[in-house]
């Protein structure tokens, strides 16, 4: 790290907060406007979803892309040029009226979030020193937190007091000034990776990604046999297969399978796909509750909802810095047992449950996703080399967002899969004085949910006993040894 760097650190972070809260943010600011956007183009509720799925999925399928072209020409280019598309996809989405357009400028802004996205947490572990990285990182684990969280409610006021075009445009004098600071106070002494950038295994895993993706968005509406689904699912196995085989063999591959060796790696990425999991399963059943079940105004179950996001503000970068002092898997641990924890609370809600039960299991869920964020994206960007930080970074992010959307296929199959059991007849939307029929089948959702989280929990655990008992008898050895000198 450069003294100029050292000197900048502060001002770097609260760029790449920035970026990361906006880039977020635009997955789920989007969704309370549809029903608006929907008539204004005079299109139907199946195509205007789009908007939604095409931003996730364009993401997810070339997320990887641009943290090896990140190792590969900088971190700080690729980036910026992140930022750039960005700021620029935001402007056309707010000036359009045509919905192809509208799709096609959200495409080039998923193109810049996934830019910013893979590279973000590169920077931070490139300008911070390892005494002040997991408290740098927390932030920007808030940063992602708070944009996934606060969308729907900060959508709803936007949409309220003006019109669904702002909840894009607002993105774009934002957008310039951190583009100007980028530029400015980006570090430029990148370490690169050689090598070419890997065309047939990019292209392989996007085969793998995007099918999938769609297939899973379209599972709840069209059933499991349908042909699409099928499709979708045999050619994302098939590419996935391929995939691993080209990057086994190849000699500049998109990743480094050998990154996996890494147990911690592996294990901190696992965990962070399924926490958000479980975040996810509880962001789709949750309004539906507040509001069908226990009859709030949308306003009330979104003052509800952003205490989860407000509590996450406080703890991550707490956690963060902890982690920094006392190191960081048993805090994750303890994050994943109070997630787990929390969402088999939430299991037990019912029509009869008061508010401040409600509020008591939501803090105990905020608590543990804030003390596992932090630490964990410290673990996972501590343990690969420097000219790796960008690939290791894009892969996290790429687990993040595989967690959003497995948990809403997840929640949504789960949720009226049961309902439709107990109903019997097909269910896809909550249905209208059956409240006993949701309650059991979000209980079923949050419940599995929690499996999930624990079964991450307990790997953690072991890991944890693994290395003290490695610890041990490495102290005994130590001990033999002097007890076997001559004195």
């Amino acid at each position: 790290m450069e003294k100029n760097d050292d000197k900048n650190k502060w001002p770097i972070l609260l760029i790449v907060v920035m970026s990361t809260f906006m880039a977020t943010l635009d997955s789920s600011i989007v969704n309370v406007a549809l029903p608006q956007m929907a008539r204004a183009m005079d299109v139907d509720t199946s195509q205007i979803q789009l908007v939604v799925t095409s931003y996730l999925i364009v993401i997810v399928g070339i997320i990887l892309i641009f943290g090896k072209l990140g190792d590969m020409l900088g971190k700080t280019k690729i980036y910026t040029i992140g930022i750039a598309l960005f700021t620029i996809g935001s402007l056309l989405c707010g000036s359009t009226s045509a919905f192809p357009v509208l799709i096609g400028a959200r495409i080039v802004q998923a193109v810049g979030a996934a830019a910013t996205m893979a590279n973000n947490q590169g920077i931070i572990t490139q300008v911070f020193p390892a005494a002040e990285r997991g408290r740098a990182l927390g932030f920007v684990g808030t940063a992602v937190a708070l944009g996934s969280l606060v969308g729907p409610g900060l959508g709803g006021i936007i949409v309220g007091t003006s019109s669904w075009e702002y909840i894009f445009l607002i993105n774009v004098p934002v957008g310039v000034v951190v583009l100007i600071f980028a530029i400015k106070l980006l570090p430029r002494s990148n370490q690169k990776a050689k090598g070419k950038l890997d065309m047939l295994g990019a292209g392989l895993f996007m085969l793998s990604i995007v099918p999938l993706f769609v297939a899973l968005g379209q599972l709840q509406g069209l059933g499991f046999a349908n042909p699409l689904i099928l499709t979708g699912f045999s050619l994302s196995m098939v590419s996935f297969i391929a995939f691993i085989r080209v990057e086994q063999k190849g000699q500049n591959p998109l990743i480094p399978l050998d990154i996996f060796k890494n147990k911690l790696f592996s294990l901190s990425i696992f965990c962070a796909f399924i926490t958000f999991v479980g975040l996810f399963c509880n962001n789709i059943i949750q309004p539906f509750y507040l509001q069908d079940v226990m009859t709030y105004k949308p306003e009330q179950a979104g003052l509800i909802m952003m205490i989860f996001p407000l509590i996450l503000t406080v703890v991550s970068p707490v956690s963060g810095h902890l982690s920094d002092k006392i190191g960081s898997e048993w805090l994750t641990f303890i994050g994943l047992l109070l997630i787990s924890l929390g969402l088999f609370l939430m299991s037990t809600l019912s029509e009869q449950s008061t508010l401040m039960t409600m509020i008591i299991f939501i803090v105990v869920l905020s608590v543990g996703m804030g003390l596992f964020q932090s630490p964990n994206n410290s673990l996972v960007m501590s343990t690969v080399a420097r000219d790796q930080l960008g690939i290791a970074g894009s892969i996290n992010a790429l687990a993040r967002n595989m967690g959003m959307v497995s948990g809403i296929a997840l929640a949504t199959t789960l949720l009226y899969g049961s309902m439709s059991g107990e109903l019997g007849y097909r269910v896809t939307d909550y249905v209208a004085g059956q409240n006993g029929a949701f309650i059991n089948g979000m209980r079923i959702v949050y419940i599995s949910a929690a499996m999930i989280c624990l079964i991450g929990a307990g790997l953690t655990f072991f890991r944890l006993l693994g290395k003290k008992s490695k610890v041990i008898d490495q102290a005994v050895t130590s001990q033999k040894d002097i007890n076997a000198r001559p004195e």
